[in-house]
């Protein structure tokens, strides 16, 4: 398989088990061509934050394509994630949400919720979302330009929405 993803997995104590469930699902998959664990292990109380970001770093540095983060509810991981500039991480616990995520949000993190969805959905969504790819010319691209639009505005986040619809409008013209 030509496009084969390097994907990252990584979980607090309160989403270690799912995480090993899909880490071996993940190296058993045709699609995946490494798994990279950033953890935690067993017995480890690594928070959250550290383990969602150092996900989130490799896939900003070129070195991961994706993550699978793992937490009580999903969101702590999506939350620090997203605090990596690039890195779009959303929580979804349905079909259509997962489907959305990669086709209209390009988001490259996935994150879930060990506390909120049950082990076999988890790892069916899993398998879908590793089958999405992002079309980079679909009406979506615009929006997802216009995201990073306003991450690349700096601390202060100023933007007009004016500006921003330009810029949106200017990449539809290239």
């Amino acid at each position: 398989m030509a496009d084969q993803l390097r994907i990252v997995v990584g979980s607090d104590d309160a989403g270690y088990d799912y995480k090993e469930v899909l880490k071996k699902d993940l190296q058993g998959d045709e699609r995946v061509s490494e798994v990279t664990d950033v953890g935690v292990d067993a017995d480890g109380d690594t928070a959250y934050p550290h383990i969602a970001v150092a996900a989130a770093r490799l896939i900003r540095d070129g070195k991961a394509d994706r993550a699978l983060l793992v937490c009580g509810t999903g969101l702590g991981v999506a939350i620090s994630a997203n605090k990596v500039p690039g890195i779009r991480a959303v929580t979804a616990h349905d079909g259509f949400s997962v489907e959305r995520a990669v086709l209209s949000n390009n988001a490259q993190v996935l994150c879930f919720g060990q506390r909120v969805v049950g082990i076999e959905l988890a790892r069916r969504l899993a398998r879908e979302w590793l089958g999405y790819t992002f079309d980079t010319s679909s009406a979506s691209a615009a929006k997802v330009d216009a995201i990073t639009a306003y991450e690349d505005d700096g601390a202060d986040g100023e933007r007009s929405l004016e500006d921003a619809e330009r810029e949106a409008a200017d990449s539809d013209v290239a």
